[in-house]
């Protein structure tokens, strides 16, 4: 077995992060980083979210059903983005940190006196969790794609180029990605600042044109569109929701920016930018219905076309490479907390340790976005897919949500009932109009989250049947060194680090160093490294030592799941604990399972077969474990399951 534990309930007692509100130059300059990476993906959605309410032909081209759509768009804005997510839902941060795996950490540890109910929504939290590997291989698609169909408007003829140049994009964002965004990435809050000003710019002239198309900001129009049409409504929900993608990231970011920036960028740009962009295309199609088409680009002026095409493309890759980024720092979280194999991860920047890269999760995803964009073909078949993870993921977050304030909070359950329960129903509405959407395309990230889902859950399982056929197996380390010490090998200069899964128990590395070696190092430190469900733990509750005698110490080694799991760089907190350690003395021994599937009890051969093959390919601990390449002994076993 991999040598760290499981995750346990409850971690031990963390420091809160500083949390001194930024002012000044600070602020400003964590704001426009929040316009760049937190806004980029809701940034784009007006390339493509009203022409898709209206691509169908199920809502009616009259000023009513316009001043009704643009209404609908506005309070959706409000409603799921300013209250739901800015007001509500950023509160509830674990220690600093947000995203759906923060979010579940906090909902799990709420729940910790209910195991049943903990292990669902531990379930369900995994399940959001795949999905967003869904929506990960949809967001860069349509984004990209949506922009590049600017070149239709521009020319018509160059129709059969649209594909091409996407993908051509597409593989240059994924294969610039190993060498990390740290050189780009100061541009990206200029450049979406220079967007979202675009969009208020595009959507100025058509509004100072038809003012009267501001009416729709009264929520009587949205109300008088559902209640005459309340079929259509419904289905209108499936594409207007595609305004409010992206809404995940406030959350998910809120750690590398906090709270008052995210928030500040959201009223004093990006939802006014976009409020006046989709008011702005409403002002034009109650004049010109025939640019319906692609109400995005016609807005513009024939001279600024181009201009606009290459800057969308731009704003579009900064979305995608946000999102990707995201993919990478969830993936690490899910490796730390024991839902997926060990990875190779990659640190592309010596400042920043968020900045990271994961060779298989990049391509993987950009195989699939590929086969995506060439499956699909344009940004409105591929609207049919988007919003089933988009709500799907804000259902799971809404119900999280429920549990964080009534377990965690302590709110009544009157409060917690009435705070959250709108805010689900707003969701189920539309979730259940992108359902109907499900054979259109929604089962393409429905497949993509299933297939993540049980690559998932099988890695835990397995790992739970692993570390209990290990612990049957085990002997007490008490014990053994008790024997060993009545007649002890001969001793060896330096240290040895045997790295095992349970605290107390015999490493395998151990048994088969003195079978073979027949000799004991002078100091022997037997660590055993947990995972916790807390984002951070501090350098002061890193360790625990315990002394077993002749020179052997039990130590374990607290990570929080966006801790760096660098084992030297925590043992040398022993020193101050009167364990002294040379670097160019200390060897680790690891013990290399490896895993034989056997039918029985647990889970059904196909998925121990395919957890074996999952533990065979993983990456290496030692890598993981950030262990001296040079300083390493790998001592082999089989483990049936």
């Amino acid at each position: 077995m991999a040598p760290f534990a499981s995750v346990r309930q409850r971690a031990p007692p963390v420091s809160a992060p500083s949390t001194t509100p930024p002012t000044g130059a600070k602020l400003a300059a964590l704001t426009l980083g929040a316009i760049g990476v937190v806004y980029g993906d809701i940034g784009t959605s007006p390339l493509y979210a009203l022409k898709e309410v209206f691509a169908h032909g199920h809502v009616a081209m009259t000023p009513d059903s316009i001043l009704g759509i643009l209404s609908l768009v506005f309070w959706t804005l409000t409603v799921i983005v300013s209250l739901k997510y800015v007001v509500l839902i950023l509160r509830a941060d674990n220690n600093g940190e947000g995203g759906l795996i923060a979010m579940l950490a906090l909902a799990s540890t709420a729940v910790r006196h209910k195991p049943e109910l903990r292990r669902w929504l531990l379930t369900l939290g995994i399940f959001g969790t795949a999905i967003f590997f869904g929506d990960g291989v949809i967001t860069p698609a349509i984004s990209v794609l949506s922009a590049v169909e600017g070149l239709e408007v521009a020319a018509p003829g160059l129709h059969r180029f649209v594909v091409p140049v996407t993908l051509l994009v597409l593989t240059v964002l994924f294969a610039a990605q190993r060498f990390g965004t740290g050189l780009v990435g100061k541009f990206f809050g200029p450049i979406c600042a220079i967007w979202f000003l675009a969009l208020a710019a595009l959507g100025i002239p058509h509004i100072a044109t038809n003012p009267a198309v501001l009416a729709a900001l009264s929520p009587h129009y949205a109300l008088s569109f559902i209640w005459s049409n309340p079929g259509t409504a419904f289905v209108s929900l499936a594409a207007i929701v595609l305004c409010v993608t992206g809404a995940e990231a406030l959350y998910a970011d809120m750690g590398h920016f906090g709270k008052r920036p995210i928030r500040l960028a959201w009223f004093a740009l990006a939802m006014p930018a976009l409020v006046i962009n989709y008011f702005g295309q409403g002002a034009m199609l109650l004049v010109k219905p025939e640019n319906v088409r692609n109400p995005f680009f016609e807005m513009a002026p024939g001279w600024a076309l181009i201009p606009l095409i290459v800057l969308a493309t731009a704003a579009t890759v900064i979305a995608s490479q946000a999102l990707i980024s995201a993919a990478f720092s969830v993936t690490k979280q899910a490796i730390q907390l024991g839902y997926f194999p060990r990875l190779r991860v990659t640190h592309t920047s010596v400042r920043d340790t968020g900045q990271i890269y994961v060779p298989f999760v990049n391509w993987g995803l950009y195989v699939c976005i590929v086969l995506a964009v060439v499956s699909f073909g344009s940004s409105s078949k591929l609207a049919s897919a988007y919003g089933i993870a988009v709500t799907t993921d804000m259902l799971i977050t809404t119900t999280m949500t429920f549990f964080v304030i009534r377990y965690s909070w302590k709110y009544p359950w009157a409060l917690c009932i009435a705070a959250t329960g709108f805010f689900f129903v707003v969701d189920a509405l539309f979730f259940a109009a992108n359902a109907a959407k499900i054979l259109e395309g929604g089962w393409f990230p429905l497949l993509i989250g299933a297939v993540m889902f049980t690559l998932m859950m099988t890695w835990k399982q397995g790992r739970k049947q692993m570390s209990t056929r290990l612990r049957e197996d085990a002997i007490d380390l008490d014990s053994f060194l008790g024997a060993v010490f009545i007649s002890p090998p001969a001793r060896v200069e330096g240290t040895a680090v045997f790295l095992s899964a349970e605290k107390g128990s015999t490493p395998n590395a151990l048994l088969h160093n003195l079978k073979h070696n027949k000799v004991l190092h002078a100091q022997n430190l037997f660590v055993t490294v947990r995972h916790h469900e807390v984002p951070w733990i501090p350098f002061d509750r890193r360790v625990e030592v315990e002394s077993l005698g002749h020179c052997c110490w039990q130590v374990t080694l607290h990570f929080g799941f966006k801790n760096e799991p660098d084992v030297p760089e925590a043992l040398k907190l022993l020193e101050s604990r009167g364990v002294h350690l040379d670097d160019m003395e200390t060897s680790y021994f690891l013990s290399r399972d490896i895993v034989i599937p056997t039918i029985g009890e647990g889970m059904p051969m196909w998925r121990e077969k395919l957890f074996a093959s999952m533990h065979r390919n993983a990456a290496a601990a030692a890598d993981f474990l950030n262990l001296p390449t040079n300083r390493i002994v790998e001592l082999g076993s089989k483990v049936e399951i």
